[in-house]
């Protein structure tokens, strides 16, 4: 595990390493926010937790820097908690075990948490540092970005300092982000009066798996499959080519992560499944053929179960089925002048049915707030078809781009004379904490950037090292060169 204490830049991998060492998935904040006052305290700095969880450390500017613009270096301290189903990992007690692969850092069976462990790491590198020039500084981690940006939303006005906010949490080293998706929560449910099976039927066990998964926001547009989607068009024919009946369905477990295992427990009749095994196995084959070759490895199973107390009446299993077929996921629209960003999407991330009730939630997605609120309208009409009540919550703005920021000007010309390219410039599918924390805090200049990662949200989640210390010296470059006052 300690072989990533060897990489460059140090002072940046041996602070990812304590990261990794110290439990954070969202919801479970008390240790690394215990960990982080700490280490502002420990420097002699001011730190302090606000209000709702945030962590917040103030580093006085260097001599002769006091008159730059004041920088909120800002990353969240959650983890997502996605791990493979053989892998043995409990997120709240465990640490994450990393390996080196080539030119990747990458965990044995889980995520990785570079998402946002390597911004997180980056600033406290910065706030260790006494040979930086830097104007004063000030540290936003924010707590539980993941389940609902619940940090950035109950950010205070006047908390922070700061005249510019640097973003430590996209994806692709060499690109400045100025503008990101707005999103909302969809959650319907449902609840019914349960029904006994028969005594004499059998019960078997659907399980969907090996699907990437992966992030709802940037990798929506590469067509991976979403579990609960593929699993509600398995049973649907299931049950109608064996009269079969549903006792539960269940698949997903982060709204913002494509779902990648899904499974079902069906009730039939003895007499009506000859011929389910080699079925299974045909429409296992089909759907390995079809996402060939985005994904691969997909695998169907049968397996068997014991006869449930319980199944859902039929009229409510039909409909339950139908309105996962037709609720929209994946990506809806492209930015009519961007035609290679997503605008619109969603993800059927979550469903459970079974004990007396059906929940199925989702996670829309637009840069466009008229159209989120039309593909949100959409699939309220979708589950309302169903009898299903629907809940709207969490809704946040995009992020509105300006191409006249004074920090995008800087930065841009700072990467060039550094690597001797010009940085991309982007509007980025996924939904950063920048909106909602210039929403709360007017007037602020925002750039968001990060070293290199991949599907992130999956335990397939890799760094790409080579490019963190790209991200690092670039964040030192811009601290030097912060516009004045």
């Amino acid at each position: 595990m300690s072989t990533i204490l060897q990489l460059a830049p140090q002072n940046v991998w041996k602070h990812f390493y304590s990261l990794t060492q110290i439990p954070r998935p969202s919801g479970h904040m008390e240790k690394i926010t215990e960990f982080l006052v700490n280490f502002g305290k420990g420097l002699g700095l001011e730190s302090f937790v606000d209000e709702v969880g945030n962590v917040i450390i103030r580093k006085p500017a260097t001599p002769g820097m006091e008159n730059r613009k004041g920088v909120i270096l800002q990353a969240h301290m959650d983890m997502v908690p996605q791990k493979n189903n053989d892998t043995v990992h409990d997120f709240t007690k465990d640490p994450i075990e990393t390996y080196i692969d080539g030119d990747w850092v990458k965990a044995k069976g889980t995520t990785l948490g570079a998402d946002d462990g390597l911004g997180v790491a980056a600033i406290m590198a910065v706030l260790e540092a006494k040979d930086l020039k830097h104007g004063p500084l000030e540290a936003l981690i924010t707590k539980d970005e993941e389940t609902g940006m619940y940090g950035a939303f109950g950010l205070k006005p006047g908390t922070l300092q700061g005249e510019i906010l640097l973003n430590l949490d996209s994806e692709d080293e060499g690109e400045l982000y100025i503008g990101c998706a707005g999103g909302i929560d969809i959650t319907a449910t449902l609840e019914y009066k349960e029904e006994a099976p028969a005594a004499d039927l059998v019960a078997r066990k659907i399980v969907l798996k090996g699907l990437r998964g992966g992030h709802s926001g940037l990798e929506i547009n590469q067509g991976r499959g979403n579990a609960n989607k593929l699993l509600a068009r398995v049973v649907h024919d299931l049950l109608v080519e064996f009269d079969c009946r549903l006792s539960g369905f269940e698949g997903g477990n982060m709204r913002n992560a494509i779902p990648r295992e899904a499974h079902a427990v069906l009730v039939f009749n003895p007499e009506d499944i000859d011929g389910l095994e080699e079925y299974i196995k045909e429409y296992e084959a089909q759907i390995n053929e079809e996402y060939t070759p985005i994904e691969e490895g997909i695998t169907l199973t049968l397996e068997n179960a014991d006869l449930p107390a319980a199944i859902v009446p039929e009229e409510i299993q039909d409909n339950m089925i139908s309105v996962l077929m037709a609720c929209q996921n994946g990506v809806m629209r492209m930015i009519p002048t961007v035609p290679d960003t997503v605008e619109t999407s969603s993800n059927l991330a979550i469903v459970t049915i079974g004990g007396g009730k059906a929940d199925i939630r989702i996670l829309a997605r637009s840069s466009c707030d008229t159209m989120k609120d039309f593909l949100a309208d959409s699939l309220t009409a979708c589950f309302s078809m169903a009898g299903m009540k629907v809940e709207l919550s969490g809704g946040y703005s995009g992020w509105q781009p300006n191409v006249d920021s004074p920090i995008l000007h800087a930065m841009k010309s700072s990467y060039q004379q550094q690597f001797g390219v010009e940085p991309a410039v982007k509007v980025i599918h996924a939904g950063l904490e920048c909106g909602i924390i210039g929403a709360n805090c007017p007037g602020l200049d925002m750039i968001s950037f990060g070293p290199t990662l991949r599907s992130p949200h999956s335990p397939d989640e890799r760094a790409y090292i080579p490019s963190v210390t790209k991200f690092y010296d670039f964040l030192v470059a811009t601290l030097e060169q912060t516009p004045g006052k």
